[in-house]
């Protein structure tokens, strides 16, 4: 089992910017890729951006790329999503996940934290 914790969150106006922390215990935490994902309401959760177990390679959604960045401490068993220029259609809840296979797709990540609140006002 991956316990993950998201922290972070909060309301910011357009252009600002966030910084997301995920905490995870539990078990090896450089076996796992490790993915942000957000949920707006009354959408699909949708894959926000992906970081490899060494955290040498990142994939992004297109709707974030250049403004966000993902990026991994192992040894403090965190991941960080950096979050600029943000939108108010960047509202959602965003969740850290993790998965011993790095891809995009909710499915593939068995371990999810309970999320944090990201509010962009226009």
């Amino acid at each position: 089992q991956v316990q993950l914790v998201e922290s972070g969150g909060g309301l910011v106006q357009a252009g600002g910017s966030l910084r997301l922390s995920c905490a995870a215990s539990g078990r090896t935490f450089s076996n796992y890729a490790m993915g942000w994902f957000r949920q707006a309401p009354g959408k699909e959760r949708e894959f926000v951006a992906a970081i490899n177990r060494g955290g040498g390679s990142q994939y992004y959604a297109d709707s974030v790329k250049g403004r966000f960045t993902i990026s991994r401490d192992n040894a403090k068993n965190m991941v960080y999503l950096q979050m600029n220029s943000l939108k108010p259609e960047d509202t959602a809840v965003y969740y850290c996940a993790a998965s011993p296979t790095l891809g995009v797709r909710p499915d593939l990540y068995p371990y999810w934290g309970q999320g944090t609140q990201v509010t962009v006002s226009s």
